[in-house]
């Protein structure tokens, strides 16, 4: 599962932004700045601010520190916030696609411009932050063992662990599909036909008694006509089948991890892990 998140300048936007990603499929979706009346609105007066009601809003994302300040800072001036939470890995394209279509704010362009109007980075809501961590030991002259601990009295080191799958996408297709056509074809034949004639020929001969007998004389036409036969012949056939290859791809990636840095006001600083390990 992974994370994004982006800054609109106008609510119409992220609106479709939200709307897109949740047609998509992808419900985890947060918006924050919504009473906010657009970017620009709350220019920056180069005053710090007491107000930290959007660094708080933003507390329950994973951000890194400095982006934290930044979109704060963002929806300070009036902008709004979109972020996508536990995206599946075959959605994250997805996911960042509707993002930049939707216009999503160049946020390191955003932070220059901010740079150079004398926006520091931190913001009243960083220094409130230090300030409350700071007084919790003012005037405290001689604390209890133990009382400069936090709640469990210990810092977890993380580690990312990478692993490595695979998932079976469509690289396209091919259909092969059979229909009829109809191809004019002509052949010359010779054919033979009949016709009757009535011959008349002038004779001068004796005539008997038997030459006047009632007589007849028939003779039929004929003619040939043509006759068309048609026989259908299998002349080819096609399928289809599939090569299948294989190939070894090298994945790069980052993963992260926690390292330590102790002070020992005793006489000595242990710098990062490698010196613990020597220890």
């Amino acid at each position: 599962m992974r994370s994004l998140s982006a800054m609109f300048d106008s609510r119409m936007a992220a609106d479709r932004a939200v709307s897109a990603l949740k047609a998509a499929g992808i419900a985890d979706v947060v918006l924050t700045g919504g009473e906010n009346e657009g970017y620009g609105t709350r220019p920056y007066s180069g005053e710090d601010r007491s107000d930290r009601g959007f660094f708080e809003s933003i507390g329950d994302f994973f951000f890194p520190e400095e982006d934290r300040y930044a979109y704060a800072e963002g929806l300070n001036r009036g902008g709004y916030l979109v972020a996508v939470r536990n995206i599946p890995d075959h959605q994250y394209e997805t996911a960042l696609d509707i993002l930049d279509d939707e216009g999503a704010v160049d946020l390191d362009a955003r932070e220059a411009e901010w740079r150079s109007e004398g926006w520091t980075g931190s913001g009243a809501a960083g220094a409130a932050v230090t300030g409350a961590a700071a007084s919790s030991h003012a005037g405290d002259r001689t604390p209890a063992p133990n009382a400069d601990l936090n709640t469990e009295g210990k810092i977890d080191i993380v580690e990312e662990q990478v692993s490595i799958g695979k998932r079976q996408t469509e690289g396209g297709r091919v259909r092969v599909r059979s229909y009829v056509v109809e191809t004019p074809v002509e052949q010359d034949v010779e054919l033979r036909s009949e016709r009757v004639h009535v011959e008349r020929r002038p004779v001068d001969r004796p005539a008997g008694d038997a030459d006047f007998q009632e007589r007849s004389l028939e003779a039929r036409e004929y003619a040939e006509a043509p006759v068309v036969q048609k026989e259908a012949r299998v002349v080819e056939e096609i399928g289809l089948n599939k090569d299948v290859e294989s190939h070894t791809e090298t994945v790069r990636d980052t993963v992260r991890k926690t390292e330590v840095e102790i002070e020992d006001e005793r006489g000595r600083t242990l710098d990062r892990d490698s010196d613990l390990d020597r220890r």
